[in-house]
């Protein structure tokens, strides 16, 4: 009985441990220095031309380029704040309390913020 009992509550404690993984894996941001970054530790931005909520990304094409997506895997899982929109090519991409997050291509190192206020329309991305 010893022995099914400390097997148990090994059991037990490893799929605690695989939960916690997986409950990190659903939110591949993290905060630095007040805003919002990638699991690469680069800043992320928000564009005002995108409705929070909607689901949709309005920056596209020549506009993705300059402001890469947070990219989201099919197997990425949502939590909180943070949602999983579609893309118009069908592409999936992280947001944070309904609006995508972007990448600034000009950003060059983590701690870099050069996107804030670009154009008047991209923001730094706020916890």
């Amino acid at each position: 009985m010893k022995f099914t009992s400390r097997a148990t509550a090994a059991i037990s404690l490893t799929l605690v441990v695989l939960a916690g993984c997986a409950a990190m894996a659903a939110a591949p941001v993290k905060v630095a220095d007040g805003v919002l970054v990638g699991p690469n530790g680069m800043t992320l931005y928000t564009f005002d031309k995108d409705a929070a909520g909607s689901g949709k990304s309005t920056c596209n094409g020549p506009c993705a380029t300059n402001w890469p997506p947070l990219m989201a895997t099919a197997s990425d899982t949502t939590s909180g704040d943070y949602t999983v929109i579609t893309r118009d090519d069908g592409a999936k991409q992280w947001a944070v309390k309904g609006k995508p997050v972007y990448y600034w291509i000009k950003d060059t190192k983590p701690g870099d913020k050069t996107g804030d206020g670009v154009n008047k329309v991209w923001q730094t991305a706020k916890p």
